[in-house]
């Protein structure tokens, strides 16, 4: 299945997509460079970025990586002036930086994991936006952040608090900078196949435990997502091209859901009446 390519839709725009080396992020930086826009991969990766500017300009797509670490605001900061100096403005923002690192119950969780996962979903969105504003406020714009389904789920709390929070800031954002041209919305996916990851979420050794927790957590997923099969990242990648798009320019402060949790008829009832 192939997905449709509106040419010359972001001609003219920058668009700053973090997590963009791999995955959904390098989905959606691709779809935009063939559209019509200047990149900026914003990795933590120095190699993968550099790689997937590569694949970009071998498309003829303008693009740079700013790498940081979107944790921190003064990395935040520095990779938004990194993308004024590459192309003079900052017309789109995609916060697609996050993704659970453990998968277990709540209460086996320590502290530092904890903030480890708040850290890596939360703060990259909350920063960037931050950072970017001054800038976009110059010539108003889009920013599509990334939740997940996983608000309404199961042994990823500190993830899925962080993702609430992601949701909660589109919606309150969006009303206070409304003023300004700025649209503020969030895609929330469910499962999504993707390559294998070029940078690894956790690189310490897994406990025999851990593997278990994870053999639970594949368990609690299986058969949640409406529409099966999983999405592919080319196809989340198509919803925030969408909202970052004219096409979506009286949308604003919206969750679009899409990996939607449920169980079918067929899996309720074992039959389609």
């Amino acid at each position: 299945m192939t997905n449709s390519v509106y040419t010359g839709r972001f001609t003219g725009k920058v668009a700053v997509v973090t997590g963009a080396a791999q995955g959904i992020g390098f989905a959606t930086a691709q779809r935009m460079g063939r559209e019509g826009c200047r990149i900026v991969i914003a990795d933590f990766s120095a190699g993968p970025a550099a790689e997937a500017v590569e694949i970009l300009k071998a498309e003829g797509i303008e693009a740079v990586a700013a790498i940081g670490d979107l944790s921190v605001y003064a990395e935040a900061e520095a990779t938004m002036q990194k993308a004024k100096a590459a192309f003079g403005a900052i017309h789109i923002l995609v916060n697609n930086v996050g993704g659970t690192i453990w998968m277990k119950p709540y209460w086996h969780y320590t502290e530092e994991e904890i903030r480890t996962e708040v850290n890596r979903s939360f703060w990259p969105t909350m920063w960037c936006a931050r950072a970017v504003l001054p800038i976009m406020r110059e010539t108003g714009g889009a920013i599509v952040n990334v939740s997940s389904n996983a608000v309404e789920g199961e042994y990823r709390i500190p993830y899925s608090a962080a993702k609430g929070a992601v949701e909660a800031l589109t919606t309150a954002l969006a009303i206070e900078v409304a003023g300004f041209g700025i649209r503020v919305n969030c895609i929330a996916p469910g499962g999504t196949s993707a390559p294998e990851r070029k940078t690894q979420r956790n690189v310490q050794p897994i406990s025999d435990q851990d593997k278990e927790w994870q053999t639970q957590f594949m368990m609690l997923l299986k058969d949640e997502e409406l529409l099966a099969p999983w999405s592919t990242a080319e196809q989340q990648a198509g919803v925030i091209c969408f909202l970052a798009s004219e096409d979506a320019a009286h949308i604003t402060g919206e969750i679009v859901h899409t990996g939607r949790r449920g169980k079918r008829i067929f899996d309720k009832l074992g039959f389609v009446p």
